[in-house]
């Protein structure tokens, strides 16, 4: 694993860039709808394994892994609960061989689908749930856990603790935002950016951020308010390619690689140190992210 942490990096100016979207290319490669995109690391690990690397050379620093739902709790809606480990340890392994020691490897690690606030789970479970992951994601060599589309602080508290606690990764976390009538971003759960940023760092995360909802201009915005909570916080931003819209019944993510890559100055200006791709996102679009970032003075 590479020695230098992902913020030290940081601290010496390097703006890095990240990886794109896994759903998008398995479902290219096959993924039927209602199948399990995390069993493809144990029954198709050659396919995982050509995503991240098709990242990695078109120009990413950090890989994430096919590992976005691959809790317990959503691991056994597949009837998978007990291959979670097993699951999870691969996933990052895939990962792992792809960056060698050169990249990071930024483990996935998604929502469970449980609710805090109908009482479905408590915080004891979320915390013994994300630990479990974490613990696995760590063994197969992740360098840090991107705890990613978080809209519940509470979840996404008890994420943070699990891997501060039980792991020596670093700590990333994501939340998926919304722009409301009244022009305010929040979450589905009404959490603001700023709320977000106060609640992750009183927990430990070391990188927080914005993934999925919102293409890169939308970002900019989201970043400027979470850079308003705390001046030295690295920042990531997994934008969309776009607004998705519906073309012929299909949906489709239409901001092209130079689209998404025009708006990557306005982001670093706002405050961004971390900047990749999340839904519709492809190589192409995260080749172009890195030009802009290397042309950025």
């Amino acid at each position: 694993m590479k020695k230098t942490k992902i913020t030290e990096m940081i601290k010496k100016g390097k703006i890095l860039v990240s990886d794109g979207a896994w759903g998008t290319f398995l479902i290219q490669r096959g993924l039927k709808l209602g199948e399990c995109p995390e069993k493809w690391c144990l029954d198709q690990p050659e396919v995982v394994f050509e995503i991240a690397k098709s990242y990695l050379e078109a120009g990413a620093d950090l890989i994430e892994t096919n590992s976005f739902g691959g809790s317990r709790y959503k691991l056994a809606t597949f009837g998978l609960a007990e291959k979670t480990s097993e699951i999870n340890k691969a996933a990052a392994e895939i990962s792992r061989k792809a960056a060698g020691d050169e990249q990071w490897v930024i483990a996935s690690m998604g929502p469970t689908g449980k609710m805090l606030l109908t009482r479905e789970v408590s915080e004891e479970n979320l915390y013994d749930v994300f630990r479990e992951q974490a613990l696995a994601l760590e063994e197969g060599g992740a360098d840090g856990i991107c705890i990613e589309t978080m809209s519940d602080l509470g979840e996404a508290v008890q994420a943070v603790r699990a891997v501060k606690e039980n792991t020596h990764c670093q700590i990333l976390a994501t939340f998926t935002f919304d722009l409301t009538p009244k022009g305010e971003y929040r979450t589905m759960m009404g959490v603001t950016p700023a709320r977000m940023a106060a609640g992750l760092l009183d927990a430990g995360a070391e990188i927080i951020g914005a993934n999925c909802g919102n293409g890169m201009q939308r970002m900019v915005e989201i970043v400027r308010e979470l850079r308003s909570v705390d001046q030295k916080i690295p920042i990531l931003v997994h934008a969309n390619a776009g607004l998705p819209v519906l073309v012929d019944g299909k949906v489709v993510y239409p901001e092209t690689p130079e689209e998404m890559a025009r708006w990557v100055p306005e982001l670093i200006t706002a405050g961004a140190n971390i900047i990749g791709g999340c839904c519709g996102t492809t190589p192409e679009h995260i080749r172009a992210i890195k030009r802009a970032v290397e042309s950025y003075p």
